[in-house]
This record gives structure tokens, C-alpha cells and sequence, in this order.
């Protein structure tokens, strides 16, 4: 993140919701939704890699599945962040962010040597969403100086709005900053 570029105010929200959850694998985990090229809707569920500056956020994806070319179709997202401790759901809009190809390796490259081995062997299942073959290679580990696969695909999300509601006392509080707007706050009815 540069220096120049301060953080938005729901970006210490976010931080202390999640900090409320522990050491909880939920903390990190994310509803991605896109529309398929037929215009019908998917979600899924992804793992969040970290912060690329104030408001662009980095997963993965296996090149082999469906969302690539459902983002090359339609790159505005929408994300979901539920936080069941804090009783907070983030809605975090935007778009997947287009880089140059070397700051693509790059980036791969660098995310790839911070997964642990366990991490990495995902990718080297077989792909995702084929007919399941009993005889297919499924490994539990991938040993760090494994090769970075071409499938191994980072998405970064670049945000334009996010909405937070709070679950707790009444009324439930919901709040809403735009990009466009400088990331002022706007109170919402929940």
C-alpha cells in the first residue's frame, strides 16, 4: 500500500470484525458472487489472500473453473463477508481489476511462496467441477520450490462501495461509503 493512499474509515471496522473471530478459518472466508455468460447468477465461497492498497483485495482461483471466464463476461462483483462473532456482514462491491502481465506473475509468483504446503496442493488436483475419477491424484502437500502452476490465478478485487450491517441492538445499524464519494460514510434504514 502506498503511503499516500489513506485508509478508508470501514477498513478498521472490517479488521476488528475479523480480529473478533479468532483463530476461526471463517475470518477469512468470502461469498463471491458473478453472472455466468448466460446471465444466470453464482456464488461461491473464497478464501481472502490480503490487501493490494487501501481498498483492492487479492484471491485465488483455479484458471480451470468457471469464474475466469465469468469475470473476462462481467468483472463487477460483489462480495460478502459474514462475521458471525462480531454479528457483522460486509457487502463489498467492485470490480476485478485488470493488471500488466509481468505485476500478474509478480504477484502470483509472490502469493504462491507465501501458501503453505498444504495451501499449494489444491493446485495440483485435477480440475474442478470434472467427473470425479477415483484413480486421480488428489495430494495433501505441494513442498515449497513446487513450479507455480498457469492455472494458479489471482483475482484482485478493486472496491467501489461497501456496506456494512451490524446485527446487534435495535435497530440493526447499516452503513454504507462509495468510492466515488470519497469513502464518506452514509447511514442506512438496515
Amino acid at each position: 500500500m502506498s503511503g499516500t493512499e489513506p485508509l478508508p474509515s470501514w477498513r478498521p471496522l472490517l479488521s476488528s470484525a475479523r480480529e473478533r473471530e479468532g483463530r476461526s478459518p471463517q475470518a477469512r472466508w468470502l461469498q463471491l458472487a458473478t453472472l455466468a455468460p448466460d446471465g444466470t447468477p453464482r456464488v461461491r465461497t473464497l478464501v481472502f489472500r490480503g490487501w493490494a492498497g487501501a481498498t483492492a483485495l487479492d484471491l485465488f482461483t483455479d484458471g480451470r473453473s468457471a469464474k475466469p471466464a465469468e469475470l473476462v463476461h462481467q468483472p463487477s462483483v460483489e462480495l460478502c463477508w459474514l462475521l458471525p462473532r462480531a454479528r457483522s456482514q460486509f457487502r463489498l462491491r467492485g470490480n476485478l481489476q485488470t493488471l500488466a502481465p509481468e505485476q500478474v506473475q509478480r504477484e502470483r509468483e509472490r502469493h504462491w511462496q507465501m501458501l503453505s504446503p498444504g495451501g499449494r496442493a489444491l493446485w495440483g488436483w485435477p480440475p474442478p467441477g470434472e467427473p470425479f475419477d477415483p484413480e486421480a491424484a488428489f495430494p495433501e502437500q505441494l513442498p515449497d520450490g513446487s513450479p507455480l502452476p498457469d492455472h494458479f490465478q489471482l483475482l484482485r478485487i478493486a472496491l467501489a462501495q461497501v456496506e456494512l450491517l451490524e446485527l446487534t441492538g435495535h435497530p440493526h445499524r447499516r452503513r454504507r461509503w462509495r468510492g466515488e464519494s470519497g469513502w464518506a460514510e452514509e447511514r442506512l434504514n438496515p
